[in-house]
């Protein structure tokens, strides 16, 4: 999302970095690229305005102009001052001590409320809270059964309300459905409209008076723009809302709404949307954000995806496998999966510190299709020829081809690459490999 913004700022910064010292003219001169590049990227021009203001005073002080490396610490001021805009710190959902504790997902129709109520349950859950969803949609077609699909498929409870049956009437039953059964939160998925009307807020301000919710969040799809910033302010103002869940953050959008929102409306944007999977949903931390705006990647992020889908003990046996050089396509092929759990690889990638300024890489569009080739062509596989590559013959290779629904070409490549891996990953185990690395040299050349 931030792609266009990152290349801009890096491209500013790279010019500051380059002078000894840095005067005034300097400083305005940046700041005018600055207030461009945010402007370009649809941010509120009253933010864009008071940020460039008070990113200029901070940088025209005697700390950075005496500084020996004063276009670092402009770099700093700038990350600082993101880190503020977007709310400093990440917030959390607060339930409260009610049981169940009500959520309701207010929004527009298209924000993807449904899909996002349903990542939200999946989310909660996996923190120990028993969470069940209601549909309150009486009035989109099938609304409710989309809510049941998609639940179904996430093995998440849905309250099963009639769309004969008013909002409210369905809200209270599933409340009471939900404390019976010893469910500690229930998420509200609100009826939307094309636009925000009367009879919509009258609706919701009865749904709030009759349920009490422990938190209304406000669903913003980020490809509106500044018009989810608006819509997202007209709520707070006749509804009262505790935070945003920003959807299609993985999209073309330019970014402006994530950086506007906290700064327009004062409240915190909580979690973001990823991706259409049910775990495609991060909880929103500013400091992450700003440094991979940036282009300082995310790690922290990187690792906690890794945590999340790693399996510890499976990671001990595969380093044994690897320093015995006992990696088998079968291991691979269990990687691979892993790597499909963590996401997408270009949002993987882009997490990776300096990763963006490195041209050879910076325009790489991995081929998200590429794992499931190579995971079909290894299934195809039999399992004495998974644990040893070297049995696969021409023969063997076109009927693992012809099994997969790929080509021959596509099975050497695999298992040429494949070959590398291991060569690569015995020198890496290797004394001379071990040593290298700790010198900092890798041993990867042959």
């Amino acid at each position: 999302m931030f792609e266009n913004l990152t290349d801009k700022l890096d491209g500013i910064f790279k010019k500051l970095r380059g002078k000894g010292r840095l005067d005034e003219e300097n400083i305005q001169g940046a700041m005018k690229e600055i207030r461009m590049a945010l402007l370009e990227a649809d941010v509120n021009f009253k933010v864009v305005k008071d940020f460039i203001e008070d990113v200029k005073g901070r940088a025209v002080g005697q700390e950075v102009t005496d500084s020996l490396s004063p276009g670092q610490q402009v770099v700093k001021i700038v990350h600082d001052r993101l880190v503020e805009l977007m709310g400093g710190t990440s917030s959390q959902i607060r339930f409260g001590n009610r049981f169940p504790a009500p959520v309701m997902l207010v929004g527009l129709q298209g924000s993807g409320k449904t899909t996002t109520a349903v990542k939200l349950a999946k989310f909660i859950s996996r923190q120990g809270k028993r969470t069940m969803l209601v549909s309150v949609d009486v009035y989109r077609p099938a609304a409710m059964e989309q809510l049941k699909v998609l639940a179904n498929e996430t093995g998440m409870e849905v309250f099963p309300g009639d769309a004969k049956e008013d909002p409210l009437t369905i809200c209270l039953n599933a409340v009471e459905e939900a404390k019976s059964r010893g469910y500690e939160v229930l998420i509200i998925d609100t009826a939307g409209r094309l636009q925000i009307d009367v009879e919509m807020m009258e609706e919701l301000r009865k749904i709030k008076e009759v349920v009490h919710p422990a938190e209304i969040l406000f669903v913003a799809d980020a490809m509106t723009g500044q018009e989810a910033v608006n819509v997202a302010t007209t709520f707070n103002e006749r509804l009262g809302i505790d935070g945003v869940i920003m959807t299609k953050m993985d999209g073309d959008a330019r970014g402006g709404a994530a950086l506007s929102l906290k700064a327009v409306m004062g409240k915190p944007i909580k979690f973001v949307g990823i991706g259409e999977k049910v775990d495609a949903l991060e909880v929103f931390h500013p400091e992450r954000m700003a440094t991979r705006i940036l282009g300082m990647g995310d790690i922290l992020t990187l690792v906690e995806k890794a945590q999340a889908t790693v399996d510890e003990q499976q990671a001990r046996e595969l380093e044994k496998k690897i320093r015995k050089n006992e990696f088998t396509l079968e291991d691979f092929r269990s990687q691979l999966t892993q790597i499909k759990k963590m996401g997408s690889i270009k949002d993987m990638l882009s997490m990776i510190p300096g990763f963006n300024k490195i041209k050879a890489l910076k325009n790489i569009d991995p081929d998200e299709k590429e794992l499931g080739r190579v995971t079909a062509i290894i299934d195809s596989m039999t399992r004495k020829e998974r644990h040893n590559y070297l049995l696969i013959d021409g023969q063997r290779r076109k009927r693992i081809a012809l099994g997969s629904g790929t080509t021959v070409q596509d099975v050497n490549r695999l298992l040429k690459n494949y070959g590398e891996m291991r060569k690569m990953m015995k020198k890496m185990t290797s004394k001379d490999g071990m040593k290298a690395m700790r010198r900092g040299n890798f041993p990867f050349s042959k």
